[in-house]
């Protein structure tokens, strides 16, 4: 993993972070994963969740779990896909939800870079992974990085909605501040769980009242 490209926003509280002895195995990880397969995204694209949406700018942040294993997939940004790479189960059942929820009309493409320029920080808990094998790169210093992202959104910007869906999301509740904050959760959107909870759960016409609410222009969620 080559030194980050961050945006300077973010860069002013993740610095430490790269500095510190668990980046460094993790990179070293990260270099052996390389040699021995491939690896999603590629590394320029990495950090695109924190380049298209600067610290400044965020107001939402959803989480998933770690990046899609096939390739022309991942890129920085959870359940997103760049043209014209068909969406995956998980962010058509997102389309779906947004559907019944904003009366949302589904694209012909699931490029999800318009919601990150708008604030809505696209984060997954694990920023990597190996082809074809989901969670592959769980439990080697992603987490812990992530974390501190939480923590340094919930402590440098005020009212945020954050989303959490599925379990490795709602493992970083204890980094936010709930009366700050507004947090809704539910399962996550993949097809083996969406149904027990994902499914109605309205969480985009809900972030968006309570974004307006609380004086802010609310997402518009269409892309």
């Amino acid at each position: 993993m080559a030194e980050p490209k961050l945006d300077a926003s973010w860069l002013r509280y993740l610095q430490p972070e790269f500095d510190a002895p668990y980046m460094a195995d993790l990179r070293a990880f990260l270099v052996e994963e390389k040699r021995n397969g491939v690896v999603f995204p590629p590394g320029p694209d990495i950090f695109t969740a924190f380049n298209l949406a600067p610290l400044d700018n965020v107001r939402v942040v959803i989480l998933g779990q770690d990046p899609y294993i096939r390739p022309g997939q991942a890129h920085g940004l959870c359940f997103s896909v760049r043209r014209p790479t068909r969406p995956p189960p998980s962010l058509q059942n997102i389309f779906k939800e947004l559907v019944d929820d904003v009366g949302f009309q589904i694209p012909d493409h699931g490029d999800l870079s318009a919601w990150a320029r708008q604030g809505v920080l696209l984060l997954n808990s694990v920023l990597t992974v190996r082809e074809g094998q989901s969670f592959s790169h769980a439990n080697h210093g992603w987490e812990r990085f992530t974390d501190r992202v939480i923590q340094v959104v919930a402590a440098e910007r005020p009212g945020v909605v954050f989303l959490l869906w599925g379990r490795p999301a709602q493992d970083k509740l204890g980094s936010i501040d709930r009366v700050r904050h507004h947090v809704l959760t539910c399962a996550h959107p993949s097809p083996m769980s969406a149904a027990r909870g994902f499914f109605g759960c309205r969480h985009f016409s809900r972030a968006n009242a309570w974004l307006v609410e609380h004086g802010e222009a609310p997402i518009s969620w269409q892309i």
